[in-house]
């Protein structure tokens, strides 16, 4: 009787076994790395249990019951192990995911001694084997991973050069990126880990020699229930984080590329500006598609050396570059800066010349580009434009304002260049008060404010953070993000009209032959005068000059008052605008709001 219990219940258990070894080769197989090495354990338990009924069969010893508990504890770690494999092949399970498998069934298995530590010893033999890649990614920044099991994935088609080409490249944020399937027991560090392999990659390709410092009990693959292992991945992730951020400050000198980027595209140190726009005068005043870029470069060259620009080692890195559209079209061609109000819907000028779409470049190479992209460079040369615009309305009205002194002596109370004289100083006034608020009041402060969060920074990333809100709040408070924009560039396209008017203006007004004066033959030089065709004028010439003047005036003053409500109504939410609207509209503006 025993022996037919044998022959019935040994069989029945060999084929419940071998039902179960097909999905164990699936798995296996698509899984090797976690089931290569703790299979082992499953068949040397096995073997023991075969050789055990063997010799107690043999011995004669073998009974019902004695086969039953022999048998009991393997067919319960085989029933358990046969949910696992079918889940497994159910759902093509691989890496992480078998790691949260044996998780969850371990969790479930809470009761059965046997059966969780079986489990367990899986989990413990599976987690060694994925330390083991884990260990080159967070110590060396290299994926060893020939079975795609790894949590982090790699784009090998970003290349770092589109960090200089491509406004919206994605190289650092998706170069390395997570995968859905995180290990359970690395979810609460896996951006660590990203970011530690990041690191040290950004430093190999450098040409940097990369090597963690080695830590007693260092090895990733020895951890146990306490949890060791997450101290290294913090070690390695402090050492990757300091050892690039000094990379870059020290070898590289960030830092020191950023202030000359200040210096040039900030116009913090404009004076190679003032001498670049007296010798490329002529050629920014052709339209872009004439306007020869090669020439520009040279002009700008000139103007570098010949001033105290020549000085600073980074100024070769300097270039220039013309756009094909206004500020307002390139505003609203960038996606990324539109905020639901931003100038999208204006229109392009009929004619465009290269005072406004003229900007500079700058030259930065990797690794600096990580901080210095782009797209960065591209917000730099947006405020660059906005700036150069204003200095070159600036100097236009300052043209126009001496032209009105060197008539001064010519003038009397009432007449036409007096109210030309006011309409002018006023003029003057509010692209000054811009220009001040532009540089002391939005970029020089931001400035400090990012120098300092930079020398205190911890890692790169912090340091891109950084510099990224600096651009962003500078493009806000200059008012490139909002319809603010519009009525200012209205305005200075009012002084523009007017400048270019004040030539005709004053060849309408009696001129005198007075070639002594000096004031009269730098009015000629500035505005080139030509000799009136008639002297003296009528009054009735001396009213159309009058007219023409105070239709400027009237167009300027409805326009500066029509910022008035629009920023009443934003400065309460945005507090910067009350600087904009004091300094344009008047210090006592704000009482009014």
């Amino acid at each position: 009787m025993v022996a037919l219990v044998v022959v019935y219940v040994f069989p029945c258990f060999l084929n419940f076994t071998w039902n179960f070894l097909p999905f164990l080769v699936i798995v296996v197989h698509a899984s090797s790395c976690i089931f290569r090495q703790y299979s082992s354990y499953l068949s040397q338990d096995y073997q023991a249990m075969v050789a055990q009924l063997e010799h107690q069969f043999r011995l004669g010893r073998l009974s019902i019951q004695g086969l039953w508990f022999y048998c009991q504890p393997m067919m319960g770690s085989m029933q358990a192990l046969s949910i696992v494999i079918k889940k497994a092949s159910a759902y093509n399970f691989v890496g992480s995911a078998v790691l949260n498998l044996l998780q969850s069934q371990a969790k479930l298995m809470a009761g059965n001694y046997l059966v969780r530590s079986l489990l367990e010893k899986m989990i413990d033999s599976a987690n060694s084997a994925y330390l083991g890649i884990l260990e080159r990614w967070v110590y060396e920044g290299l994926i060893d991973d020939p079975h795609d099991e790894f949590f982090i994935a790699e784009n090998k088609s970003l290349q770092k050069e589109s960090l200089t080409q491509d406004y919206d490249a994605m190289y650092w944020r998706q170069r390395y990126s997570l995968k859905d399937d995180i290990p359970s027991f690395l979810a609460n560090s896996a951006e660590t880990i990203l970011t530690t392999g990041k690191y040290l990659n950004v430093m190999r390709e450098c040409g940097h020699t990369v090597q963690v410092p080695a830590l007693e009990n260092s090895k990733l693959t020895s951890f146990g229930s306490n949890d060791h292992y997450l101290e290294c991945i913090k070690s390695a992730y402090d050492f990757a984080s300091g050892e690039l951020l000094n990379l870059m400050k020290d070898k590289y000198d960030l830092i020191g590329k950023l202030r000359s980027i200040k210096h040039y595209l900030l116009l913090d140190q404009g004076d190679f500006l003032v001498h670049f726009m007296d010798i490329a005068r002529d050629e920014l005043a052709k339209t872009p598609n004439e306007i020869s870029v090669e020439k520009l470069q040279s002009l700008l060259d000139i103007a570098l050396r010949s001033t105290a620009a020549a000085a600073d080692p980074l100024h070769e890195d300097v270039t220039c570059s013309v756009d094909s559209c206004s500020l307002l079209k390139r505003l609203s061609t960038l996606k990324d800066l539109q905020t639901g109000e931003t100038v999208a819907e204006t229109e392009e000028p009929l004619s465009i010349t290269g005072v406004e779409t003229f900007s500079v470049n700058y030259k930065v190479q990797w690794p600096l580009s990580l901080v210095i992209s782009r797209k960065a460079l591209t917000k730099y040369q947006l405020i660059f434009r906005f700036l150069f615009h204003c200095k070159h309305v600036h100097r236009q009205l300052c043209a126009a304002w001496q032209v009105h002194q060197g008539a001064r002596t010519r003038d009397r109370h009432g007449t036409a260049i007096s109210t030309s004289s006011i309409l002018c100083r006023n003029m003057l006034k509010f692209i000054n008060s811009l220009l001040h608020y532009l540089t002391f009041e939005v970029l020089e402060p931001n400035w400090h404010v990012m120098h300092n969060k930079l020398e205190n920074a911890k890692s790169i990333d912090e340091v891109i953070q950084y510099h990224d809100f600096f651009m962003e709040k500078c493009l806000k408070e200059c008012s490139l993000l909002s319809p603010i924009l519009l009525k200012l560039e209205k305005l200075k396209l009012v002084c523009l009209q007017y400048a270019a008017a004040t030539q005709w203006l004053m060849n309408s007004i009696e001129v005198p032959e007075d070639t002594d004066n000096p004031s009269y033959e730098s009015c000629k030089v500035l505005l080139k005068l030509r000799k009136p065709s008639k002297k003296p004028n009528s009054p009735t010439q001396e009213s159309s000059v009058i007219q023409c003047v105070l239709k400027f005036e009237r167009e300027f003053t409805s326009e500066l008052q029509s910022l008035r409500p629009i920023l009443s109504s934003r400065a309460q939410a945005e507090p910067y605008l009350t600087h904009l609207a004091q300094l344009i509209l008047g210090v006592g503006m704000d009482q009014q709001m």
